[in-house]
């Protein structure tokens, strides 16, 4: 006798969602997948997952409409299930979710990380966090290096940002900045995909990760996953790395998942100690002894260049930033705001007076971000309004923080001073013993 499928409704942000709905629900009878919700991205809902990707069941595809019509969404299409699918929020975040979703009569689910992870031909390092901005892409540059030094033949794969067309973002490949353009790639895609592209290797992102790891490890030694906000491996790895943050001690237990990869890691890396306290640092070690007592855990430091130090002394700066990790990531700095210190600015100047359209909406929704600019380029209209707002704020100089040189998809007349920052084992070589261990073991039960 056949049972009626489990009317479920995935709750995401274009990335995670899709993930678990590719492993999980496609192609699965016992399911019927209503919708997709999205929140966290602007301009990710009101479009369809589309046919071509999501499978036999679903020959007109499936609604993506806004979280913030969750309820109607309920009332209307009546699902059995909500399976939350998105990363880096509160406990207390799931928790107001879960309530909804009891009182309105539907399951609220998590799946479980071994449930979504693909298995690869090749070793797999998986880079994750506890929150976003703890500092994986400095992590990813330098565990790449390694690799290279080994001599493998290292290939990326980015966590999802799939903002555009889904259906021609399935399996997408990023070997040079022509590729970039080719693709019309956000400044948060550039931001993740050049430094890898800048090193040398070749970077695969895009919807389908089962068709994307197929491709990738036909042309890698090593599969480098290059996780996004604090969210779990889409792959099983031979050597998990989890990056905590100091300057947000004690997130490592309230940020969702971001605690299953603090649990999870083989090794956790806590980062920024040049600039943290003491008792912060010693706390998150405690909380590892605690929760993963078989993790190797490694203090690095995070120092911050400046290229024009001199441009910077005594002026009056606007410092841009990396963009989620103002937003959904909660921090109120980064290194542009450290590098403005150590080189001596004048004054920080805060563009949020100044803000144009969606970047003062941007302000309104987090508002820790006031005092510096986040780096919005979720398309040309924000772009421009990106633009629109260094020009109007009343500095002298502009300090960019972003992994990118970001004069290349922005113009502004104002002079502008990059900033870099890089990972600093305290204890040069762990990291690299860690590594040659997990690439050198063959893999077995691929």
């Amino acid at each position: 006798m056949s049972m009626t499928p489990r009317r479920a409704v995935i709750l995401g942000a274009a990335g995670r969602d899709f993930h678990n709905f590719n492993t999980v629900y496609r192609d699965n009878p016992d399911y019927q997948v209503v919708a997709f919700t999205a929140t966290q991205i602007p301009g990710i809902d009101d479009r369809r997952y589309p046919a071509a990707l999501a499978g036999r069941l679903y020959p007109q595809g499936i609604p993506i409409v806004p979280e913030a019509d969750l309820i109607a969404l309920i009332n209307r299409e009546h699902p059995d299930v909500a399976v939350f699918s998105y990363s880096d929020v509160t406990y207390e975040h799931i928790g107001h979710l879960s309530a909804l979703c009891t009182a309105l009569g539907v399951d609220f689910e998590l799946l479980g990380a071994d449930k979504t992870m693909i298995k690869a031909k090749v070793p797999v390092i998986a880079i994750t966090a506890v929150r976003t901005g703890a500092g994986k892409s400095q992590t990813t540059r330098y565990i790449s290096n390694i690799l290279k030094d080994l001599g493998k033949k290292v290939v990326a794969i980015r966590h999802p940002m799939p903002y555009g067309d889904l259906a021609a973002q399935a399996c997408q490949r990023f070997a040079a900045y022509s590729d970039l353009d080719l693709h019309q790639c956000t400044i948060e895609e550039r931001e993740e995909y050049e430094p890898h592209i800048d090193n040398g290797f070749v970077v695969y992102a895009g919807v389908d990760y089962g068709q994307i790891i197929r491709s990738a490890e036909r042309e890698a030694d090593v599969i480098l996953w290059d996780g996004g906000n604090n969210d779990l491996p889409f792959y099983a790895s031979d050597l998990h790395i989890c990056i905590a943050d100091p300057l947000r001690s004690g997130h490592e237990l309230r940020y969702h998942p971001g605690e299953a990869n603090f649990r999870r890691a083989d090794v956790i890396i806590i980062n920024k100690c040049d600039s943290a306290k003491e008792e912060d640092i010693r706390a998150i070690e405690a909380n590892a002894a605690r929760l993963n007592p078989g993790a190797v855990v490694i203090r690095a430091d995070s120092p911050v260049t400046c290229a024009q130090p001199e441009l910077v002394k005594g002026r009056k700066v606007l410092v841009i930033e990396d963009g989620p990790t103002l937003t959904h990531g909660s921090m109120t700095f980064g290194a542009g705001v450290v590098a403005a210190r150590n080189c001596g600015a004048a004054a920080i100047v805060d563009p949020a007076p100044y803000a144009v359209k969606s970047i003062a909406f941007t302000y309104d929704k987090y508002p820790n971000a006031r005092g510096i600019l986040p780096a919005m380029g979720y398309g040309a209209e924000q772009i421009g309004d990106l633009e629109a707002t260094i020009e109007a704020t009343p500095c002298e100089v502009v300090i960019s923080a972003t992994p990118i040189d970001i004069t290349r998809v922005l113009k502004v007349s104002k002079p502008m001073v990059r900033v870099a920052y890089q990972l600093a084992e305290q204890q040069p070589g762990v990291l690299a013993r860690l590594i040659q261990a997990a690439v050198a073991t063959p893999v077995t039960a691929r």
